[in-house]
């Protein structure tokens, strides 16, 4: 959960990516080889895949690194499932697709729109509109963590964590115009823009695993979690700045 997660900055620093993602996880993994056989939860991301061919997304599709931070993740993968075959490490892997809920960064592209709207902002400043994720409620991704780190399935395997319903960015600046009251102009900025080869189209996950072997599946939707992510947005707006670009 410490690793490095903005795609923008992994373009400008992708050594640190290496150093924090890549190393970080062998440091965790050098400390359960050592103290002995408790159980990791290894963090993964819907991100190794890429674009995809074919949708949903399952376990097993083909792992492509279109980013440095992408390429820090599936490193840090590998290196989980070494020691799980080395070692005997107990492993969990859990895949998240996109996490969102109060609290979050605005490197994310929730806030980035929530915030602006809150803000008065119009026209709203994003990236690129058409690429689609599939969301999921912070509360519903921690349940997913918590299921794994109890259950001796998962253990040697890959699990996803997502809804199996995937929206664009034009869709959700739609949702959370809704949720908010306000009708606003986008404006796509490039330097907001992902290159061409590295922006991921889309992410729909198959989560059939997560409900055979941990019982998981979300309980919050994406009209709850927006509303219930604006509403905390909005007592705690002075924490973002608004017209600034995170990478």
């Amino acid at each position: 959960m410490a690793a490095l997660i903005s795609i923008p900055y992994s373009y400008r620093a992708p050594a640190v990516f290496i150093e924090t993602n890549v190393r970080g996880t062998l440091n965790i993994l050098e400390a359960a080889r050592t103290v002995g056989p408790a159980c990791v939860v290894h963090t993964s991301t819907s991100e190794v895949y890429g674009t995809p061919q074919s949708l949903p997304i399952t376990e097993d599709y083909p792992l492509r690194a279109p980013s440095p931070y992408a390429a820090s993740k599936i490193a840090a993968d590998k290196l989980a499932e070494s020691y799980a075959c080395s070692f005997g490490v107990p492993i969990a892997t859990l895949r998240p697709f996109n996490t969102y809920g109060p609290r979050q960064s605005a490197r994310a592209v929730l806030p980035t729109i929530l915030t602006q709207l809150l803000a008065g902002r119009n026209p709203l400043r994003l990236g690129s509109l058409h690429p689609r994720r599939d969301l999921t409620f912070v509360s519903d991704t921690v349940d997913g963590f918590l299921r794994a780190g109890d259950c001796p399935a998962a253990i040697g395997r890959v699990v996803q964590l997502g809804t199996g319903r995937s929206v664009s960015v034009q869709e959700l600046v739609a949702h959370a115009c809704e949720v908010v009251g306000r009708r606003v102009e986008v404006e796509v900025q490039s330097d907001r823009v992902r290159p061409d080869q590295s922006e991921v189209q889309e992410l729909l996950a198959d989560n059939s695993h997560a409900k055979r072997l941990l019982g998981w599946e979300p309980t919050v939707t994406l009209e709850d979690g927006l509303a219930r992510t604006a509403e905390w947005l909005r007592a705690h707006l002075n924490r973002y700045k608004v017209d600034r670009y995170s990478v």
